[in-house]
């Protein structure tokens, strides 16, 4: 299925679905997060090891809220200064932020710690809103493709074994760097 409703990409997430969408600067492939099944369909299509892990996407910061709990207070607020204080040209930013137990096991692959990113995409938001709550983002590729940058490069990929969400990139030219929040070490500059 190829829509451009939120509303129906939403119930397909929450129906089990794997969806593909337009991100800050490439599509992403996405499901419901605590939806394992769905979870390893992702893996299969791309590919990819479960080990890596994912990225979770969220439309608001209080939908990640219980992840930042154990940082320091200044650290926490460079997290959320990050995520608030984005211009849309600007390249967005990936957390890895300390997973606790309420993250499943397959999202974090061997990590202790989970990748987490606040959009503002307005596609994007409005799909986490919907959805209410964050979502699976990783690129919208084969593990060693080039991530899909339109529809046409998506579905090229994975044709109709997935639902697709219509919409534009938005306006960044590189995917999200991914900084871990406790030592501040650039995973992906």
């Amino acid at each position: 299925m190829i829509t451009t409703s939120v509303a129906e990409a939403a119930q397909c997430l929450k129906q089990g679905h794997v969806l593909a969408y337009p991100t800050e600067a490439v599509w992403g492939l996405g499901c419901d997060p605590f939806n394992q099944q769905a979870f390893l369909e992702i893996l299969r299509l791309k590919q990819r090891p479960i080990e890596k892990g994912v990225i979770l996407l969220a439309a608001q910061i209080a939908q990640v809220e219980h992840l930042l709990e154990s940082l320091n207070a200044e650290m926490r607020q460079k997290v959320i200064d990050s995520w608030s204080h984005r211009s849309p040209t600007e390249r967005a930013t990936t957390w890895l932020l300390p997973a606790g137990d309420h993250i499943p096991a397959w999202i974090k692959g061997n990590h202790a710690k989970v990748a987490v990113r606040v959009t503002n995409h307005p596609l994007c938001v409005a799909l986490c809103n919907a959805f209410n709550g964050f979502i699976v983002s990783t690129s919208a590729n084969p593990a060693g493709g080039n991530p899909a940058r339109s529809l046409q490069e998506a579905s090229q990929y994975f044709s109709t074994q997935i639902d697709y969400l219509n919409g534009d990139l938005g306006l960044s030219q590189e995917p999200s760097r991914i900084i871990d929040a406790e030592t501040g070490e650039v995973i992906r500059a």
